[in-house]
């Protein structure tokens, strides 16, 4: 069938919305704290269990980048971008290493954000400042991303509207308002009662979807192979990335100030590494999402769709196009709706997250009295504008290629690596060589994605070595070891007392 816009696909979308805003508002009086404190209203109070911890973790993880960007880059460029899938198999293993660690020593010394291990590991108001901002710019690209998926949902789903792009414009900035209230009302507690919401529609549509899609393809997956044959290996010219990419971005994802928010909000270790354990259930979900950027081609009317949409973004309408022309319109609105609140959650706890690194490790180093109230307000300030400012990286990227603003994202946050995940199991490191491998790290990145992409909108973040087209972020994380290792064993070294050893 093809699709034209119909008021029953609005009407299921926008009721269903009304019960998302309703939870984010009302989560401020579930599990009551002290909003006014920033641990209670940045990591709920470190009170949720494991169930809980898994949705929100999932919310934190499985992101636009899951429902539109990964299917996007499978449409354009093909196998390449299977590498969300292993990666996401390969990260859970970081996670079990590093971050049950990461929550003990937190718990023990009352912090809120990974600078604040940084800070008293290696002694360093310096460190732990870069390391803040670090983590906030890198947020940047990852909410904005956010931002397109929730575009692309709204920009299928209005087709055929007059002024349809001032009509989602509209339409997405008053949503963003109103994330932004309950996210200064609720704090992370929005975040988790919504991101509940969010993964069962999520998984509702993943499920619906492919069986629609294989019910109406005759042939299912062969046929859509059949159409896109080139799709089903990957060159051998693209081997090196496709791992360094697999690499890179499974040691980043646990880097990232939303994933450390989302990991220290839990009860216990234990809750950490059982919560941890059942995420790998969420790849099987990106599996199938994957898979849609190939089984487009063998839906007809989903393609023709498509196509009605400029060059430069047709792949990230390709999951919107597939909802509303293989489901019936009432359950096509369901399904909408949770992709585009699969935007709206993460871009949530990101911007929570980062007012949580902006609060206590830039502006209380510099106001160390500031109280609590004081502290908490500037942060729920903070999350709203930082939603705002992602905008500005809505345009750096053609939509089609929009996976490659958390491709962008990881190659800043990688550079935290030595400073947070070693720096867990080892005080060898001297703050100078951190502080240089941070900085050269970080500046290498950026320069060689620039210089990747011809100083012009980014389509890859791949960059061209004597060993084949690398994953910018490892490039530049490699340069950051390297001077780690060499500065701190030159540097003499002076006789410190060592802060107590925390065992994991």
């Amino acid at each position: 069938m093809t699709y034209t816009f119909d008021t029953t696909v609005l009407a299921t979308f926008l009721i269903f919305f009304a019960i998302f805003v309703f939870l984010g508002f009302y989560a401020s009086r579930w599990r009551r704290g002290d909003l006014n404190k920033i641990h209670e209203w940045g990591l709920a109070g470190r009170r949720l269990g494991a169930t809980l911890a898994f949705f929100l973790v999932g919310a934190d993880l499985y992101t636009a980048y899951t429902f539109v960007a990964v299917p996007s880059g499978v449409y354009a460029k093909g196998a390449l971008y299977f590498f969300a899938v292993p990666y996401v198999s390969m990260t859970f293993a970081v996670a079990l290493f590093f971050m049950p660690k990461l929550w003990k020593v937190s718990r023990e010394r009352g912090y809120v954000t990974a600078s604040d291990f940084v800070k008293d590991q290696f002694n360093s108001r310096t460190l732990a400042i870069l390391v803040a901002i670090t983590g906030i710019v890198a947020e940047l690209p990852y909410i904005a991303l956010q931002i397109v998926g929730m575009q692309a949902v709204l920009s299928a789903m209005l087709v055929g509207v007059s002024n349809v792009t001032q009509v989602s414009e509209i339409a997405l900035v008053v949503s963003f308002i109103i994330l932004a209230a309950f996210t200064f009302t609720s704090g992370l507690r929005g975040a988790t009662l919504t991101a509940v919401f969010k993964d069962i529609l999520i998984w509702l549509t993943v499920i619906v979807v492919t069986v629609a899609i294989l019910l109406e393809v005759s042939g299912g997956f062969s046929t859509a192979f059949a159409a896109k044959p080139t799709y089903v290996t990957l060159p051998n010219s693209l081997a090196p990335g496709y791992a360094t990419l697999v690499l890179g971005s499974a040691l980043a994802l646990y880097l990232y100030p939303h994933s450390v928010n989302g990991v220290l909000s839990n009860r216990s270790t234990k809750d950490v590494r059982k919560s941890t354990a059942i995420l790998p259930l969420y790849g099987l979900g990106l599996a199938f999402l994957a898979l849609f950027g190939v089984l487009i081609f063998a839906v007809p009317s989903a393609l023709s769709f498509v196509h009605q949409f400029p060059a430069s973004s047709q792949g990230i309408e390709v999951v919107p196009s597939l909802i509303l022309t293989v489901l019936p319109n009432w359950l096509a609105g369901i399904a909408l709706l949770g992709i585009f609140i699969g935007g709206l959650v993460p871009a949530a706890i990101m911007a929570i997250a980062q007012a949580n690194l902006l609060t206590r490790n830039i502006i209380k180093e510099f106001r160390p009295n500031l109280n609590p109230k004081t502290e908490t307000d500037i942060a729920k300030w903070a999350s709203a504008i930082f939603k705002f400012i992602a905008l500005g990286f809505v345009f750096a990227v053609p939509a089609t290629y929009a996976i490659q603003l958390q491709l962008l994202g990881g190659v800043l946050i990688l550079q935290l690596l030595p400073s947070v995940f070693i720096g867990l199991y080892t005080k060898w490191w001297r703050k100078e060589g951190l502080i240089a491998g941070l900085l050269l790290g970080v500046f290498t990145g950026v320069l060689f994605a620039l210089e990747a992409n011809k100083f012009g909108p980014l389509v890859t973040s791949l960059y061209s070595t004597t060993f084949g087209a690398l994953y910018i972020a490892v490039i530049s994380l490699a340069i950051n070891l390297l001077v780690c290792v060499v500065v701190s064993a030159v540097i003499p070294r002076k006789r410190e007392a060592p802060l107590a050893a925390t065992s994991s």
